[in-house]
């Protein structure tokens, strides 16, 4: 599993984590922290979409250490 961190508000944690792959895309799961509260949903985001995402700096890829599991 790969882990995407979401540029977010200095108040705020928002990650992406991506489930599975298609041809079409890829099934996530959002997680956003926001004052101790945390909300988790899964969804579907489109090749293309996720691709200008990482290419604009919206999303950046965390090491898998920084999140607590090994790439295995």
């Amino acid at each position: 599993m790969k882990r995407y961190y979401i540029k977010s508000g200095p108040a705020k944690s928002e990650y992406l984590d991506i489930l599975s792959e298609t041809d079409e895309g890829y099934n996530i799961r959002l997680t956003k922290i926001s004052d101790g509260d945390r909300k988790i949903r899964e969804d579907f985001i489109n090749r293309h979409l996720f691709d200008i995402c990482v290419k604009t700096g919206y999303l950046s890829e965390l090491a898998s250490a920084e999140f607590g599991f090994s790439a295995a």
